[in-house]
């Protein structure tokens, strides 16, 4: 090694210090991982290169074998990690060794919980499994220069894993990056050749860099029967398959080669939930190999945060997070596309307005929708497991892609009244399956928490005759309803906008009743209209309620509740929405209302019923104070 010139020191970066310090202490219950970590940077590193020289050959410098190598030395105690990728240059390993260079590093350290097993999943989401090297090495040295540039412009990085690092202008011959560990004395294990071997035969198998192991020489032996046995010189051998997975028959690929495949190519150290791998043929040739995730990543609702498949032509790396061919209501599948039909040289902007790419886009969709529908039909636990992560995002499929609207639609699960459980477990076909004779519509109320929706007084006319409402108290339920307006031919309704018609539901003999109630508070509707004015649209009797005496509703064709505090929260300006007031004549604080003759205690009376129903409604009030010094008022007339 040249003398190292221009030496520097650096301090780590805050969360990097916080980081090295749980890897140090053993955050990863299965230390071996560290070396897979490694190992599939390398192999990053060597596509990187690969896909940099089709517009620039001269980066191979005279050496297109692209592959990985790991050396050890018994007497210094260290391991190697080589490869002739890509390499860095001296900005390149500041910015990638000394930070964490991705967003969210305060939600990575907010999300660990403690317990090594799950926070060690969190780490290769955040792009930092280099620094896994510290779970076995108490020093780790990377030399390292980039592609096409002078073997004087390499250089090194130093750390001891503590607060700091040191860089420094080296010389080196090949490009690429060598990473050397300096193990501690308790991790002596990893200098075992056979150990070795095994690691990278169970974790990159699937990798289709070669990895390579030095094979000492074997001298020239005697046989049993007096004949020598050649011996073989000291040579490089590749260790692993070395060979494409997603090229092999899906007959030859095992669970666990999968299984670690996705967690080479989406950095998640948990197991996926599901896969399919297909190769299709005719007008466009591809193959595809997606995964559904079993947990989301930090950054799912970072609009900023890049997404997609890797993309492959003709098994050369083109480019990662290929958002063209995947929608972004299923931007969670992870998972790479190999076409025989795109060119080399495709850009982003090429592959936008691709006729192949919209083929191609349009046949890994469906491809994951059957994956889902597969997986809710054999697999309820692990769909529900999906659900909890994903369903927010899978929300927004009706909306964008219209096309498998009723699909997606079919995948949805909702709370619903059935159980009066906050747990999203109800399909749309499971309430089509329970709707009452003569039910013609799906029922749903949309508030800002399960607890709002279940308690709404917009529910008990659908208690009292046992017809099931879907309880919807996410932020994009609403904004879902707005653009789901039917299923398999049935129309959904609000319970809390538009009239109120149950149509065959409705017997007889509640009709009477109603009529009955009605008679027996005559006029008091146009004394409440007369007294709010303008604060409704108008004011109407309702038999939707059986124990509240008043509620809002908003237009079938207006803007609803929940919609204009969206809105409100995008900042927005939002116009006041004009309710309807609706009276259950049945109630005994109604038939009061009827009896007062003081005009102007009858307003307040009104005024109170209004904001009562309102603050159900919205869940606040503009002016609470003024709403409770009126009840304290009235509630003191009438004791006196």
């Amino acid at each position: 090694m040249a003398e190292t010139a221009h030496k520097e020191t650096h301090g780590f970066q805050t969360e990097v210090k916080q980081l090295l310090q749980l890897m140090i202490h053993s955050l990863y219950s299965n230390k071996e991982i560290f070396l897979r970590e490694l190992v599939s940077n390398a192999a990053d590193a060597a596509d990187k290169l690969r896909f940099r020289a089709l517009s620039d050959n001269s980066l191979y410098e005279n050496d297109g074998e692209l592959r990985v190598r790991l050396s050890v030395d018994q007497d210094k105690g260290t391991l190697t990690i080589s490869d002739n990728g890509i390499g860095m240059t001296r900005e390149e390993v500041i910015e990638n060794l000394g930070t964490i260079a991705k967003s969210g590093t305060k939600e990575f350290f907010s999300k660990l919980s403690g317990d090594q097993a799950k926070d060690s999943r969190l780490i290769g989401q955040f792009g930092v499994g280099f620094y896994s090297a510290f779970i076995v090495a108490d020093k780790v040295t990377v030399r390292t220069r980039a592609a096409g540039v002078d073997a004087s412009k390499a250089v090194q990085w130093e750390s001891a894993g503590e607060g700091d690092f040191t860089i420094a202008d080296i010389e080196k011959a090949d490009r690429g990056t060598e990473i050397t560990l300096h193990l501690r004395e308790d991790e002596k294990e990893y200098l075992d050749d056979w150990r070795l071997r095994r690691i990278v035969s169970k974790y990159s198998d699937h990798i289709s860099i070669p990895v390579e192991m030095f094979k000492a020489e074997v001298p020239e032996q005697d046989g049993a029967d007096g004949e020598k046995i050649p011996g073989e010189p000291a040579k490089w051998e590749v260790v692993n398959k070395a060979t494409a997975l997603w090229t092999r028959e899906k007959s030859e690929v095992s669970d666990e080669e999968y299984k670690e495949f996705y967690k080479h190519i989406s950095h998640d150290f948990g197991d996926p939930l599901s896969w399919a791998h297909n190769r299709v043929e005719g007008k466009t040739e591809y193959t595809s190999l997606l995964y559904i995730p079993a947990k989301a990543p930090f950054d799912m609702w970072n609009r900023d945060q890049k997404h997609g498949l890797k993309l492959y032509v003709q098994r050369v790396f083109i480019m990662d997070d290929a958002e063209q061919f995947m929608p972004t209501y299923l931007r969670f599948v992870k998972g790479l596309l190999d076409s025989n039909d795109l060119p080399l040289n495709v850009s982003r902007e090429i592959l936008q307005d691709n006729k192949i790419t919209q083929a191609m886009r349009q046949g890994c969709t469906k491809r994951v929708l059957s994956m889902l529908e597969k997986m809710a039909k054999n697999e309820p636990d692990n769909y529900q497991t999906f659900w909890k992560e994903f369903g927010n995002v899978l929300k927004e499929g009706p909306a964008e892609d219209f096309a498998n609207r009723e699909k997606i639609a079919g995948l949805l699960r909702f709370a619903s009244t059935q159980d009066n459980s906050a747990a999203q477990t109800v399909s749309l076909d499971d309430y089509l399956a329970r709707m009452k004779e003569g039910q013609d519509k799906i029922y749903y109320v949309v508030a800002d928490s399960f607890e709002a929706a279940q308690s709404s007084p917009h529910l008990e006319i659908f208690r009292k005759k046992g017809i099931e409402v879907l309880l919807m108290s996410e932020r994009i339920d609403e904004w879902l309803m707005s653009h789901l307006t039917d299923y398999k031919e049935k129309a959904f309704q609000s319970v809390a906008r538009g009239a109120l018609d149950l149509g065959d539901l409705e017997d007889e003999e509640s009709k009477k009743a109603h009529e009955e109630a009605e008679k027996q508070v005559e006029g008091v509707l146009e004394r409440v209209k007369t007294s709010l004015g303008t604060k409704v649209k108008e004011v109407k009797f309702t038999h939707r309620l059986t124990e509240s005496p008043a509620c809002v509703v908003a237009d079938d064709m207006g803007m609803s509740t929940q919609m204009m505090k969206l809105m409100a929260a995008a900042g927005q300006s939002v116009p006041e929405i004009q309710y309807t007031l609706e009276l259950n004549p049945e109630h005994q604080l109604v038939k009061i209302l009827a009896d007062i003759q003081d005009e102007q205690q009858f307003g307040q009376w009104s005024e109170v019923l209004l904001e009562q129903a309102l603050l159900t409604e919205q869940g606040a009030l503009k002016n609470p104070s003024a709403f409770v010094t009126k009840l304290n008022k009235l509630l003191l007339d009438l004791v006196k």
